[in-house]
Order: C-alpha cells, then structure tokens, then sequence
C-alpha cells in the first residue's frame, strides 16, 4: 500500500515536531515532503508505516468496548498500545479468551504506566537530593 508522509503523521496524532523527534527526521525535511517539495525514498515510508501500530497490517488489532486499542505481533510476541508502548509478552494471545484479552491488556499497560511514573517520580527526587540508596 503506498502512503504519504503526512497520512501516516496523521494516524499517529503527532504534530510535526513531535513525529520529527520520535522518528530522526529533520523537521524541515518532514515539511517538506508534506508540502509536496520533495519525496522522502520508499524505503523510508515503508519503515515508516511498519513501526505505526494502526498501519501496520502485519499486526492483529483488539479494540475494546471503552474505544481502547492494543496491537498484537504475534511473530515478536509483543503488544502495543494506541501511543505506541510495547511489551513483550509470553503466550500466545489468540488462544485467550478475547472477552478476557482486554482485561488482561489493560491491566498489563495499566501497571506499565504505574511503574513508568514510579519510575519518572524517582529519577525526579534523585535529581534534586543527594542520596545514593544501598
């Protein structure tokens, strides 16, 4: 499938500085390759929309009830959120109950982004404190 850079900037909700960050594109090249100024190489739109979970067709895609959506690699044995967070996991995900799936993927990135923040609030306090725990 052929995509245009700003397409696949869209699916991900990014503004153009933000997807320029994530992805180590020069913000004036990315504007203008949506400006049409020039064309960014195949290869690069096709890496591209293969790292976008709501692009790439080789994922397995769960959308809840509450309009959550998680991405299943079955070949890489991970999951993806809707912001991009990936977790390796162990089993096999379509042999789970798919009534029970989203529980599970919930509460899995429900106490990713409960460590995560534990995580930032400790990295915060180091910072500003002269502590060395043992």
């Amino acid at each position: 499938m052929i995509y245009h850079i700003r397409e696949l900037r869209d699916k991900t909700g990014l503004t153009q500085k933000a997807f320029a960050q994530r992805y180590g594109i020069p913000l004036s090249t990315l504007r203008k390759w949506e400006q049409g100024e020039s064309s960014p190489p195949s290869y690069v739109v096709e890496m591209l929309a293969k790292s976008i979970p709501s692009v790439n067709h080789d994922l397995q895609e769960f959308r809840s009830s509450d309009g959550k959506v998680y991405y299943y690699d079955p070949i890489r044995n991970s999951v993806t959120d809707q912001i991009g967070n990936t977790i390796k996991v162990h089993e096999n995900l379509n042999k789970v109950k798919k009534e029970n799936l989203f529980l599970y993927l919930r509460d899995l990135f429900d106490d990713f982004y409960e460590i995560q923040d534990k995580f930032d609030r400790d990295c915060r306090f180091d910072m500003k404190e002269d502590i060395i725990w043992s």
